[in-house]
This record gives structure tokens, sequence and C-alpha cells, in this order.
């Protein structure tokens, strides 16, 4: 609160000082300055403890290089139980499982997981592929004779996307794509659907019967997530 003090001398909002607090970890409210400000409600125990702790996990989490410039320590890839054990072993033994996820949510901290690799197909229950409906010649004489489709998935900040796309053998162009955060069917099926409807728009419609979509993976079925 003093520091809002200060700043509100200097001629700032306090809006903007609270927005910029809350942008560096420190959540607090305009109205509950004012509330303080009028004697008023005291700020809640746990609002304080849990801004004690964003401090705490925000200096365990980055350090500065030769430069001065910010960046990740090692232990900033900690998971929740990892950065508690470490938090309350070197600062704070009092720290709560609890406040050190809001804290590692608030400052956008993800612990790096050693799950098992992502499958992106698992086997038929029977054992038996899927025919191969191209005896792996994978040439065409003429565009919308042969398309084939795969997915795989990417890694991001969230989590796992999942991508599917359509190729075109004798165009060898994407004809399609779609990216889900699941293995659902609609993966697959909807840019199917997408590519029907885009070669149908731009003059050149498949022919019912000529028309091969062909996956490249036969040796599992598409998981159904």
């Amino acid at each position: 609160m003093g520091f809002i003090d200060i700043m509100r001398a200097e001629g700032h909002a306090v809006e903007s000082i609270c927005r910029v607090l809350r942008e560096q970890g420190c959540q607090i409210a305009a109205r509950t300055y004012r509330s303080w400000r009028r004697g008023g409600r005291v700020v809640a125990a746990r609002t304080v403890s849990d801004a004690q702790v964003v401090d705490a996990v925000r200096e365990i989490a980055w350090t500065a290089d030769a430069h001065g410039r910010r960046k990740l320590a090692p232990e900033g890839l900690y998971g929740r139980r990892k950065m508690t054990a470490y938090l309350r072993r070197t600062r704070m033994p009092e720290a709560s499982a609890g406040s050190v996820d809001r804290a590692m949510r608030t400052l956008g901290l993800v612990g790096v997981r050693r799950d098992k690799g992502i499958r992106t197909t698992i086997p038929a229950k029977d054992g038996i592929r899927a025919g191969d409906l191209l005896d792996r010649d994978f040439t065409a004489t003429a565009p919308n004779l042969v398309w084939v489709t795969d997915f795989a998935y990417v890694k991001t900040w969230a989590g796992f996307v999942y991508v599917a796309f359509i190729l075109d053998v004798y165009a060898q162009r994407i004809v399609a794509w779609h990216a889900a955060t699941t293995k659902q069917t609609d993966l697959v099926m909807i840019p199917l659907r997408m590519a029907l409807w885009q070669r149908d728009r731009e003059g050149h419609p498949t022919v019912a019967g000529e028309l091969i979509h062909h996956p490249l993976n036969l040796s599992s079925t598409p998981a159904s997530g």
C-alpha cells in the first residue's frame, strides 16, 4: 500500500498502478487500496500470504545473466509439488501447496513433465490392419484421384495440439488441414469435408468412385482420444 501511495504522489492513477502490479504478480484491486485508505476492511490474510509466495516463486524461477537480462532458472522448470517442497525447504516453511499453485498460474509457470510420448495411433483391437488401397504406389495421373492423409502433434506452452492434413498426390499440395486439442474423429473428418468443399468451390469437384482417400499409417487405427 505504501508503494501505491508513493506512485500516487508522483502523479500516477491508482488503476494504472494496480494494473502494473497485477502484471508483475501482485494481485491487488484499486477498490482494495481505497478501502484500506478509508480505514475500511482489512486486506485478507490469504491475499497477503499469496503475494509473498508470488514474490518468492518469482525470485526462485528467474535469474539474471552476465548482461543483466532475466532468464528462466533451472528451478523455473519445477512442477507444483517440487516447487512447493523447494520453497518450504529454502524460504517459506509455511507455504501451502495451494498458494504455490496459484502463484505459478499467476506467473505463467508450467513444470516440465516426463510423461510417456504422445501416441497418435493405437493398434486395432482385432489386430487387423487397414487395407492398402494404393499398394504403396503414391503416384497419380491427375488431381483428385489420390489423396493421402496423416496427423501429428505439436507441443505448445498450453499443451499438445494435434494437426491433420490431406495432400493431393498429383499436385503435391495440401488441400486441407485442421488443428484440435483432442484426437477425436472430427480431427480427420473435418479436413476431409473442407477439402471436398474447397475443390468443389474451385470448380474442380471430386467424382464419386474415382477419388482414393488413403491414410499414410496403415499399421494402426486413429486413436479416439
